[in-house]
């Protein structure tokens, strides 16, 4: 694969990212499936845009549940950059237009009190090293149009992100069975998307601690202070203008996405 080749999927997709156009799939120009190709891809525009001033807060995990792992062909999930200016305060209503083909996911997410730097990571590393847990909703977005993604697609869209809303009530791990922990998203009191923690990979730590594992891995691991979103509770939903939703989760309490019109 050309470095050549791979900065133009980089550049499209920066493109797409700043004047919110929709572009035609990246992977028609990188090798089919090519996992690491999209990866390049993605850390060349986290390069650009880290040195550009945007700051790094955390990373988030897609394709945890299985059966998106089976449309898309793939048997692991994939990971983003999480930044300071993708997060938003609960509540506050996030500008129409900020995410391309906005769609929601309500989360967990987990703050790290530790480094997670160890090349042998264990279940109990990620525990001790947790501050907390909070709700969330992800606005995830594509700049692929109308989502007409595989796994190279959204790899090297930055696995498909957009912003992120945190709860404001942390809750310490031992205080709640992230595995067991339901969840129900309402979009102005209407039911839009149903779930537990069990969906995301079994449980959402089992989806942290491979995030965990594999920015070791890649030799740019956890942080303390670090944000990781670890996946979808359940079905993504639609978002239109002017919609306003809110996510509950079991022992966690709420948190809410409002949109502009």
């Amino acid at each position: 694969m050309s470095d050549e080749a791979i900065k133009k999927a980089a550049l499209k997709i920066r493109n797409a990212w700043k004047n919110g156009k929709t572009i035609k799939p990246v992977r028609d120009s990188l090798p089919k499936g090519d996992v690491d190709a999209a990866y390049q891809v993605q850390q060349i525009n986290t390069d650009y845009w880290v040195n550009q001033g945007r700051r790094v807060v955390g990373r988030k995990i897609g394709l945890t549940a299985k059966a998106v792992q089976t449309q898309l062909g793939v048997d692991q999930p994939d990971y983003g950059m999480l930044y300071a200016d993708m997060c938003v305060v609960d509540g506050d209503e996030i500008p129409a237009g900020m995410v391309t083909q906005p769609k929601a996911e309500a989360e967990i997410a987990l703050v790290l009190d530790y480094d997670l730097f160890h090349d042998q990571l264990t279940l109990m590393d990620l525990i001790d090293a947790t501050a907390y847990a909070l709700p969330a909703i992800e606005v995830v977005g594509s700049r692929i149009a109308r989502w007409d993604i595989n796994i190279v697609d959204t790899i090297a869209d930055n696995a498909s992100s957009g912003m992120f809303v945190l709860g404001t009530r942390p809750v310490m791990l031992t205080e709640i069975d992230l595995r067991a922990c339901g969840m129900v998203m309402e979009n102005r009191g209407d039911q839009v998307s149903i779930g537990a923690g069990a969906a995301c990979l079994g449980n959402p730590l089992n989806a942290a601690l491979w995030l965990a594992r594999k920015m070791v891995a890649m030799g740019t691991p956890m942080c303390a202070g670090d944000v990781i979103m670890t996946g979808a509770l359940g079905p993504m939903a639609p978002i239109a203008p002017g919609d306003v939703l809110e996510a509950r989760i079991e022992g966690l309490g709420s948190v809410r996405a409002a949109f502009g019109r």
